[in-house]
């Protein structure tokens, strides 16, 4: 199936979800919670039990195998692995009829999001809400319209808090014969261990650059050069490498930022930079969402009988405020990712300040900055440039926990000060 095409780096991973959702497969596994009780157990990965190699299965029965089908999954691996990719892709192939032409339909029913029998839980915001939870278990219960399964696709599962994960387990308990769970995260442990035990997990691994530039340029049409360094950029971030291959804006960001932290030589310095950087982070969030929140409101007023320019009659404005809503929740989260993005980018930066201490400079990532780079190496000793890493993993910690990032940022680059 061409559904798979579009995956890169998850050679072993695909092999896996190819074998379950052959046709021969498609009985489903007795619930995990009644399969066995030895959750988390080797499943026999086919080539997951070499060092080299890219996905390993485990599940909740060590007499199953990596690939006889089962009621429900679990997909780790580190963000841009293509987690995501590949849960919609085996929920295409499940929900494909096994004909070329009726095949190309399910494909583009999934990526359209449109499916009748694919659900799909995410969101654009800090949190899944539980009624989202609550709205898809129900669903779940429904048989197939047209395909073999009713699949539900859950992205972010990490993003649930606790009372929300246990309407999902009991969802995953006593699940209905023909429907299947496929759920998303970066690793296992983010999960309750309640759920582990019922799903079986197949572990990404973020895939080369090699692969991700030749997807880009395969996929985006991109000029080669400028796709592999996107690719070492993003460090094999498949998502984050496509923006900043096909956004000359985002790259000119990402540069401005990793020389406003090279340049930092004194707390003024700092506490400028900080300014700065959640000035980037902002203007990368509005890149993002401005024309989307636009569309998404003119759509609703267009839906709902109002004509450009005229106001919005009082009975309607209750929807129109829900809209607006939506919209804020979905841009703090798109400021806290630009936040982490430009963390990653940072630890990057004095990771390669490390690489060049240790005289390795063939690893550097950040190569078009490897003149600062070398100066910032010189300033410092490798005890200070590991602090500033320490402060980097600090800061993120805090920007989740909700602190001001002013003053998370503002902490952290004064440790990154070279004199």
């Amino acid at each position: 199936m061409s559904v798979w095409d579009n995956l890169t780096g998850q050679a072993d991973a695909i092999a896996i979800f190819r074998a379950a959702a052959a046709p021969q497969q498609s009985a489903v596994d007795a619930p995990a919670s009644t399969a066995g009780s030895t959750a988390g157990s080797a499943a026999g990965s086919t080539a997951g039990s070499t060092a080299g190699s890219s996905a390993v299965a485990s599940g909740s029965s060590a007499s199953s195998t990596s690939a006889s089908m089962t009621h429900a999954w679990l997909i780790t691996g580190p963000p841009g692995s293509g987690r995501s990719n590949l849960a919609f892709a085996f929920a295409a192939a499940l929900l494909s009829p096994g004909t070329p032409a009726e095949d190309a339909t399910a494909e583009r029913l999934v990526e359209a999001r449109t499916h009748p029998d694919l659900v799909v839980l995410a969101t654009e915001g800090v949190i899944i809400k539980m009624e989202s939870v609550k709205e898809a278990v129900k669903r779940s219960q429904y048989s197939p319209s047209v395909g073999r399964y009713r699949v539900i696709v859950v992205e972010d599962a990490d993003r649930m808090v606790e009372r929300t994960s246990n309407v999902l387990l009991k969802a995953l308990e006593e699940p209905p014969e023909r429907t299947v769970w496929i759920l998303c995260a970066p690793s296992e442990a983010d999960l309750l261990p309640t759920i582990r035990s019922r799903v079986r997990t197949v572990r990404l691994r973020v895939p080369s650059v090699a692969d991700v530039a030749a997807l880009l340029v395969a996929r985006e049409g991109v000029d080669p050069v400028i796709a592999e360094r996107c690719a070492r950029e993003a460090q094999s971030h498949i998502g984050m490498a496509r923006r900043l291959a096909t956004n000359p804006e985002a790259r000119e960001r990402r540069e401005e930022t990793l020389k406003a932290a090279l340049g930092i030589r004194g707390v003024s310095h700092a506490v400028n930079a900080a300014a700065r950087l959640l000035a980037i982070a902002g203007d990368d969030a509005k890149a993002i969402t401005l024309e989307r929140d636009a569309a998404e409101r003119e759509g609703v007023l267009r839906s709902l009988g109002v004509e450009p320019g005229k106001s919005v009659p009082p009975a309607l404005r209750g929807q129109i405020k829900a809209l607006e809503d939506d919209q804020k929740r979905r841009a703090t989260r798109s400021l806290r990712d630009g936040l982490d993005r430009i963390l990653v980018d940072l630890t990057s930066l004095y990771r390669d300040v490390i690489m060049v201490q240790f005289g390795r400079e063939n690893e550097v990532i950040n190569r078009e900055l490897l003149v600062g780079v070398r100066a910032a190496a010189a300033a410092c000793a490798t005890v200070t440039t590991l602090a500033t890493l320490d402060a980097i993993a600090i800061a993120r910690q805090r920007i989740e926990s909700n602190v001001a990032p002013a003053l998370a940022l503002e902490a952290m680059l004064v440790s990154a000060i070279r004199r």
